[in-house]
This record gives structure tokens, C-alpha cells and sequence, in this order.
């Protein structure tokens, strides 16, 4: 093989890959799928809040959020539809007072109520994402 014709194989493959890469660019845009996916507009205070409590404990750390972060604990993307608001209440409000848990434990991280309350409605409002179907199992 030449320069020549090396030259022309790498132009002519970057030209075919851009071409394709643009065409399902283009068609992925413009799938209905996707237009019609929105996120949950309903961003109130309390879910701030809740967001900032859990970026300020790292819970990632240990426990997964739509998938993403740390397996150590349960995923928490769908914690209120699996488990209620009772129980996840619960969990938080045992945590913040002795740590919780047998095996594992969760940290004491001293939650108040408006802490409480606020990563309630954070995992709340991070369940009606739509998720695709993402993880396929429930449990995450």
C-alpha cells in the first residue's frame, strides 16, 4: 500500500463514518420516543433541598441513584415506589438518630426533619422520571 492510497482510504472512511454519524444523529432526534419523553417539571424547594442534603453526604457514596454511583446500598431512584414513604421515612429517621442496619451500616449524619422531608421528595420527584424501563430490575 502507498501514502497515496493510504491517504485516500483514511479520507474516504472519514467522510463515510461523518456521513453516518450524522444521519443517525439526525434520525435519533427525530424519533418520536424522544420527543415525547419529558422529566418531571414539578422542582419544588423541598426538592432542592433534598438534593443538596444528598450531594452534601455523598450518598452516591454508597447508594445508587438511577443506577449511577456505588451497588454497597439499595438504589434510591425508585426507593418510593418499592417501598413507600413510610418506610423509606422510617429508614431516614433511625439513620439520623443510631445508624441503621445489621450487616451495613448507614452513617449518623444528625438529619433534621426538613432534611428528612426534603430527601423524600427528592426520591419521590427522581421516581417519575421516565426512565425507559431503566434498570430492568425493580430492586435496581
Amino acid at each position: 500500500m502507498t501514502k497515496s492510497s493510504a491517504k485516500n482510504i483514511f479520507i474516504g472512511g472519514t467522510v463515510v463514518f461523518t456521513v453516518i454519524l450524522l444521519i443517525l444523529t439526525y434520525n435519533s432526534l427525530s424519533s418520536p420516543t424522544l420527543q415525547k419523553r419529558t422529566h418531571p417539571e414539578n422542582i419544588t424547594e423541598q426538592v432542592r433541598w433534598g438534593k443538596k442534603v444528598w450531594e452534601k453526604h455523598a450518598c452516591i457514596d454508597c447508594h445508587s441513584l438511577l443506577g449511577e454511583g456505588a451497588y454497597y446500598a439499595p438504589e434510591l431512584g425508585n426507593v418510593i415506589k418499592r417501598r413507600g414513604e413510610d418506610v423509606v421515612r422510617t429508614i431516614l429517621q433511625t439513620a439520623a438518630v443510631q445508624g441503621w442496619g445489621t450487616i451495613r451500616r448507614m452513617p449518623q449524619f444528625d438529619l433534621s426533619e426538613k432534611d428528612i422531608d426534603g430527601l423524600v421528595e427528592f426520591f419521590r420527584w427522581m421516581g417519575e422520571i421516565d426512565t425507559n424501563n431503566w434498570p430492568p430490575n425493580i430492586e435496581g
